[in-house]
């Protein structure tokens, strides 16, 4: 099934955004996909809790010179919510590579924020055929780099939280208390089922615990940038310093910022992001 969202971006060639269901082997998964269809190939995975929306201020400084491709992973957004289908980072990352095969996407550089990241980490070791470079933004590289969240005891008869509980809980992903979280990002956390949100939490941890990032990184040999908001609440902003062990990665610091940059400053965070894709994007025959 394909839905026509409407409206069109400024940027010369660009076109309207399609959104679309792709229904995989074990679930549905929403698709999003905005700028030239001819254009590199730039695919968007979102983070824990989160969905395609969480991107929306950045896409329109991407489609200039991408077609850039957004999906809701199993289990959040527009996505099914399954209660017997895996929710492990494998699993999801394999998905992602069926949406890039159905969509006929050979080669993309593939951009993660926060546990996104992990997603495209895994990706990248099932498919280095597909993954030409990786962006992480603000994905911590190990457990050791994350700061502990004050206990909030949730069980599924209080799911989905109260709205004040909710907004306690979004606000370490800003730098700064008092930020106004966008409704639809609550919303999101709302349509998670307790089953998806609880165990896609757990799923992150147990692949960070099983080997950093920077260590699963080494090894693929793929061209990497990592973007750190600086006064991110939630990951330690100097373990980005960690991901200097990958070969030639570029670490772009972002004073100001929390674990949102996309959100709090996307012409900011586009900016080292469009450079590193100017060097690493296949092609593009205008």
């Amino acid at each position: 099934m394909t839905v026509s969202d409407g409206g069109s971006y400024v940027n010369g060639g660009a076109e309207a955004t399609e959104s679309s269901i792709l229904s995989l082997d074990d679930g549905d998964i929403y698709v999003c996909q905005d700028g030239p269809r001819d254009a590199p190939a730039l695919l968007l995975i979102h983070g824990s809790a989160s969905s395609t929306r969480s991107w929306d201020a950045l896409v329109a400084l991407l489609t200039g010179s991408h077609r850039v491709i957004r999906i809701d992973l199993l289990g959040h957004g527009r996505s099914a919510k399954p209660a017997d289908r895996s929710y492990a980072i494998p699993d999801q990352a394999r998905r992602a590579g069926a949406v890039l095969d159905r969509l006929g996407v050979e080669h993309a550089v593939v951009v993660g924020h926060s546990s996104g990241g992990v997603v495209a980490t895994a990706l990248t070791e099932q498919r280095p055929d597909l993954v030409a470079a990786l962006a992480l933004i603000n994905t911590g590289p190990s457990l050791d780099a994350l700061i502990a969240p004050e206990p909030v005891a949730i069980g599924l008869s209080q799911w989905p939280p109260a709205d004040e509980q909710l907004r306690g809980m979004a606000s370490t992903g800003f730098s700064r208390v008092g930020y106004q979280i966008p409704e639809g990002l609550l919303d999101d956390v709302r349509g998670m089922t307790y089953h998806s949100f609880t165990t896609t939490m757990r799923a992150t941890r147990s692949y960070l615990e099983q080997q950093a990032l920077p260590d699963r990184l080494t090894v693929l040999g793929k061209p990497l940038l990592v973007i750190f908001g600086e006064d991110d609440r939630r990951w330690r902003s100097s373990s980005v310093f960690d991901y200097r062990t990958v070969p030639d990665a570029k670490v772009e610091l972002l004073p100001g910022l929390g674990h949102s940059p996309l959100l709090e400053d996307p012409l900011r965070t586009a900016g080292p992001l469009l450079a590193f894709t100017a060097l690493y994007a296949p092609g593009w025959t205008e």
